[in-house]
């Protein structure tokens, strides 16, 4: 059985590097240009390819891996910030994200077989992500992941972007939802979006909600994962098949899902 790889963009302290290292998944490559965690990145994993500005990366040039992660600057998209979305010039460089899984997915090696094939796309951002431009700017965030998998893909936009949700495609599917730390095991409220597309099958979901064998598991937000699943299995749009969900355990005391 081969090892699962992953890269990782924009890798700021190194949150999905570490959860990689959890789970027993390969971290083969990441992208940061802030000189401290730089250092800190190649202290902790010393045999990952560092490979600077996201925004001079060509996916095709890199090595080949199961997963690709990234937390792009949140600042357009954040609450606290100018809010200009998508558009701005930091939050914009989500779309490099997108750019190089496209690349990665295109390109060839002399021996496929050798090859890992891009599997998994996943994005961490702020809860304003949902509400950034009055949802246009998610909708543009799920419309591009999908497009990873298929370039003809194209997500409507519900009257508001529940705090978690399914988009189930032909043969892809994404899944999202807001995550806060005190649920696992941190003496903190931080809330953050975390967005799974799994480009060949639909275990997307599965990934976000249904992970029940996690050796922190807490039974509050087992609950949550158990509640949050069966609202999703009862709102299947045929429609657009988007799939829209809450989850109402962790937002007790919360009065906007724009708080960050």
């Amino acid at each position: 059985m081969r090892e699962i790889t992953m890269g990782n963009l924009f890798s700021g302290s190194g949150a999905w590097e570490l959860a990689a290292k959890i789970c027993g998944i390969k971290v083969i490559f990441e992208a940061e240009i802030e000189p401290f965690p730089v250092a800190l990145e190649a202290k902790r994993f010393p045999e990952a390819i560092q490979l600077g500005d996201v925004s001079k990366i060509n996916g095709t040039k890199i090595p080949s891996v199961d997963i690709l992660t990234n937390s792009s600057p949140c600042q357009d998209l954040s609450v606290a910030g100018p809010r200009n979305g998508l558009s701005g010039s930091r939050s914009n460089l989500f779309m490099d994200a997108v750019r190089i899984a496209k690349e990665m997915r295109s390109a060839r090696s002399s021996d496929d077989n050798l090859r890992h094939e891009l599997r998994f796309f996943g994005w961490e951002n702020v809860p304003g992500a949902l509400s950034s431009r009055n949802g246009d700017d998610f909708r543009t965030v799920l419309e591009e992941v999908a497009r990873i998998a298929d370039p003809t893909a194209n997500i409507p936009k519900p009257k508001k972007w529940g705090n978690s949700g399914v988009v189930d495609g032909d043969g892809w599917q994404i899944a999202w939802r807001i995550v806060d730390s005190q649920f696992f095991g941190v003496p903190q409220r931080r809330r953050r979006l975390f967005l799974i597309c799994d480009l060949a099958g639909h275990s997307a979901g599965e990934i976000l909600f249904e992970r029940e064998s996690m050796s922190w598991h807490y039974s509050e937000i087992a609950e949550t994962w158990k509640d949050t699943s069966a609202s999703l299995g009862e709102r299947i749009s045929r429609a657009s098949r988007i799939v829209m969900g809450d989850v109402r355990r962790t937002e007790e005391g919360m009065d906007s899902i724009d708080r960050e």
